[in-house]
């Protein structure tokens, strides 16, 4: 499903104005009460348009909700596709780790968007998590072996190792209110860079090579 305005041969600069505003609007909504608990007439307030007039540019909820999620996840994943098998292992793990959360500081709504659709069974996006997002991890799962294979980084598990990125960097915005209510004073925008310092430390230390007894 698509935008209705998008469907005309040249979108107008209004038209693209009007979308971006329902989106929006529909991150809010969506990320605070899910796909089930949201209305389009509660994105249509939040946009500040009648429910006609949004209805113009986007069907149905799904359609809207669906653009959402597509977006998402191509931003999602660029951290990912970043990692260069090329690269130093360990900067390209650092960089990574900080990279996520980044993402979790900047789009704390997406990340909440996409765990409430995890959380409901990924109904609208299972063919993406096993289609091009596991092309993706499986992917990179095979450049952490050969890392593996040459000795520049320990043993694991290739896949664990990546979703025990995913959910430590993601735990910052999924659980934002958790973490800034237990940090209390210093749950400034410093707590960021403490995150990031501290998961640095702690896979790279794990994925560190023991040198060999004398």
């Amino acid at each position: 499903m698509i935008p209705r305005a998008a469907k005309t041969q040249r979108r107008t600069r209004i038209q693209e104005e009007k979308e971006e505003k329902i989106l929006e609007a529909a991150l809010d909504v969506f990320s605070a009460y899910g796909f089930r608990g949201a209305t389009i007439d509660q994105i249509a307030d939040a946009a500040g348009m009648s429910k006609p007039n949004l209805l113009y540019y986007f069907r149905t909820k799904e359609a809207v909700h669906r653009t959402l999620l597509d977006r998402m996840l191509f931003t999602w994943l660029e951290p990912l596709r970043a990692l260069d098998a090329d690269g130093n292992p360990e900067q390209e793990i650092r960089s990574y780790i900080r990279r996520k959360l980044e993402m979790s500081r900047d789009f704390p709504r997406e990340s909440r968007l996409f765990a409430n659709e995890i959380l409901q069974g990924a109904p609208h996006i299972e063919d993406e998590l096993t289609g091009p997002l596991k092309t993706l991890v499986d992917e990179k799962a095979l450049v952490i072996r050969a890392w593996i294979k040459a000795g520049k980084i320990a043993k694991c598990d290739p896949y664990h190792l990546i979703f025990s990125i995913w959910s430590t960097t993601q735990h910052y915005a999924d659980f934002d209110v958790q973490v800034r209510a237990v940090l209390g004073d210093k749950a400034g925008e410093g707590r960021f860079e403490d995150a990031a310092r501290h998961l640095e430390e702690l896979f790279l230390r794990g994925l560190t090579v023991e040198k060999p007894s004398v």
